[in-house]
């Protein structure tokens, strides 16, 4: 498939809403070699397992897909039940199509469209299996039979999610229709440090240009760099706090939490019904006119609706509700005069950095060790504020953002050590399993329960016998990080 005809395919299936036709042939595309004699028509109702009845409505298979190595990988549909399970049931979704796996001869993966009834928004995610091999008393390797970690990666897609990140990301599978891609470069496609890279890239220039423009207008306005210079105010740090500013925007406004409009009774709605594109409709002038973006609309917003309180959280220049954020983010930098000052940003470079950001998804939702979002998250941030530092002042600073995978891995040794220094009776070697596999000792446990079958229990039962002591060490324990930056430790 040339690249045009490519790109218009991927538009098709991931700017829609969802369409079971559309994902059959974007599939086929993008494998080139799906075996379709092994699709099934759905499963639903009392073919599904009791633990997932009430979220799973109907699914079914499309077709399977071996690659050069013999890895399997099946192609999905599954309708939910509830619109919100999109966003808050994802290790739901993982734990159904991992035993959909493992119950069909083990196969390695699956990539599985998610959708409901309401079918503007979508997921399309890759599910990856990790069975584990044991050694059999005649000296034979067996996979073991209980459930195993699977790992998803996922785009959330439709018309209302910006999804450039998943378009590009696959465009250069689905162009090269003479080879069959491996699992490896599927996954690959699936891949967040290839949006971090690109996004901290944008990022980089815009805080460049805006690092250019305040030089600009400082030179220009004598009011503007005397205050600058009378507040000791860096023209980068400037720069800096503005992108950081509007980037957290980003995940307010994915929340829904700007913009909050009245019902029909002239009641404000709940948090959570603003639009989540209000910096866009903002800056097309659908909340209040202005002249100069930044100088007539943003520094208002941050420093007046964002900064103070207010009845009710009604802001009546946007008349809209606006929360009230009293961490400092939305504090003047070094308590400049923003009223007196007009710091008029180019139009056109604001323009910019709406047009970039809006390309890429934003999650609040943080991933976890098994369940990768391939989108903008707020540990990014944290890499981007690294980076944009000098190195000189890097070091000097102590400024090293700890990757999540790090925080996860130093968590867990600092909670078994705690443990078994609290909880003398328990073997070292259960407590490190609790805390290295206790989500998995947990979806075992529910299945077990939910099923009411005979299974044998995983839980140990050393755990079992100090299940108390164990849970008061945890509800007493005390987290020190001496030299908190973002917060990473004690958040993990």
């Amino acid at each position: 498939m040339n690249r045009e005809s490519a790109k218009i395919l991927l538009t098709e299936t991931f700017d829609a809403p969802f369409d079971e036709g559309k994902f059959n042939y974007f599939s086929r595309n993008l494998l080139n070699d799906i075996d379709t004699d092994k699709s099934f028509p759905f499963i639903s109702g009392n073919y599904i397992r009791h633990s997932f009845k009430n979220h799973i409505s109907k699914y079914r298979r499309l077709g399977s897909y071996m690659d050069d190595q013999g890895e399997t990988i099946d192609i999905l549909v599954v309708k939910l039940k509830n619109e919100w399970a999109l966003e808050r049931s994802r290790t739901m979704l993982r734990n159904f199509t991992a035993d959909y796996l493992e119950k069909r001869g083990k196969k390695d993966a699956a990539l599985v469209a998610y959708y409901t009834e309401n079918q503007e928004d979508w997921r399309f995610s890759y599910i990856r299996m990790d069975y584990k091999q044991e050694l059999t008393g005649t000296g034979k390797i067996k996979v073991r039979k209980e459930i195993t970690p699977a790992r998803r990666y996922s785009f959330l897609v439709g018309v209302n999610e910006p999804n450039h990140t998943a378009q590009s990301q696959l465009l250069d599978i689905l162009e090269d229709d003479k080879s069959n891609p491996s699992l490896t470069k599927i996954e690959a496609a699936f891949s967040v440090d290839s949006v971090s890279k690109q996004f901290y890239m944008d990022y980089r220039d815009l805080f460049e240009r805006i690092h250019k423009e305040l030089d600009s207008i400082a030179i220009a306005d004598s009011k503007i760099a005397h205050e600058f210079e009378a507040k000791s105010i860096d023209t980068a740090n400037f720069a800096k706090k503005l992108l950081g500013q509007i980037v957290f925007l980003y995940f307010l406004q994915k929340k829904g939490w700007l913009g909050v409009q009245k019902d029909e009774k002239g009641n404000f709605k709940n948090w959570g019904t603003g639009p989540k594109n209000f910096l866009h409709r903002l800056f097309k002038k659908e909340f209040n006119d202005y002249s100069n973006f930044f100088n007539d609309v943003l520094e208002p917003l941050f420093y007046e609706a964002l900064a103070s309180e207010h009845d009710n959280d009604y802001y009546s220049p946007l008349d809209c509700k606006i929360p009230f954020l009293n961490g400092g983010l939305f504090e003047p930098l070094k308590d400049y005069n923003w009223q007196e000052t007009d710091i008029r940003i180019d139009n056109h470079i604001m323009a910019d950095v709406f047009a970039i950001f809006d390309q890429y998804n934003f999650t609040v939702r943080e991933d976890e060790p098994l369940e990768k979002e391939v989108a903008i998250d707020p540990e990014m941030l944290g890499k981007v504020f690294e980076n944009l530092l000098p190195e000189n002042l890097r070091k000097g600073k102590g400024a090293y953002y700890t990757p999540r995978t790090i925080v996860h891995y130093m968590c867990q040794e600092s909670l078994i050590n705690y443990l078994d220094a609290e909880c003398k009776p328990v073997p070292q070697d259960d407590i490190e399993t609790l805390i290295r596999e206790g989500d998995i000792i947990l979806e075992i446990e529910t299945a077990i329960h939910e099923e009411g079958k005979k299974y044998k229990s995983v839980l140990m039962d050393s755990i079992k016998d100090n299940a108390k002591s164990l849970d008061d060490a945890l509800a007493n324990i005390k987290v020190c990080d001496p030299a908190i930056g973002s917060g990473a430790f004690p958040v993990g």
